[in-house]
């Protein structure tokens, strides 16, 4: 009986995947956002969907900021403290961004990623959920370009200087 119901859930969350699948390669903007390593279907339409227009951010850390991937800032004085990351923002989409994150650093460890990148020189220094959290705020920061230009992603993350 136990079998019968993992089968039938199985078969249900497949023909989700196809759905998500097909959703995601119908509309232009998703298209474009899946370019990016790290990014799949459910992120590119997650973005699509909750996040506000891309008039409503100047900079990519704007963009950053509102997903909660900053540091907490503790400035006083002209010195600049920054903190741990703030997680005051959207939950959804900041999480999908670390889980694609942590994907790209898996498939760079595996691979290796090219020397000197930014990625090899923060693995070097950093431990695994710091530095996912540090590509994950570069990647939001990336898809606002990306949709302010509407164009697709032009280099890959790993080689970013």
């Amino acid at each position: 009986m136990l079998l019968e119901q993992i089968a039938q859930f199985t078969d249900r969350i497949n023909a989700l995947n196809a759905k998500i699948a097909a959703m995601s390669q119908e509309a232009e903007m998703p298209r474009q956002l899946q370019t990016m390593p790290g990014v799949g279907p459910i992120t590119a339409l997650a973005v699509e969907t909750f996040a506000p227009p891309k008039e409503q951010f100047r900079r990519g850390r704007d963009f950053a900021a509102w997903l909660g991937l900053v540091p907490r800032q503790h400035s006083t004085g002209g010195k600049q403290k920054l903190g741990k990351t703030s997680k005051m923002g959207q939950r959804d989409i900041r999480r999908l961004l670390v889980i694609g994150a942590t994907a790209v650093i898996r498939w760079a460890l595996r691979r290796g990623a090219p020397k000197g990148s930014w990625l090899a020189r923060m693995l070097e220094r950093k431990p695994i959920p710091v530095v996912a959290v540090a590509l994950a705020n570069k990647m939001a920061r990336g898809i606002r370009a990306m949709l302010s230009r509407d164009e697709s992603q032009r280099g890959p993350v790993l080689i970013c200087a």
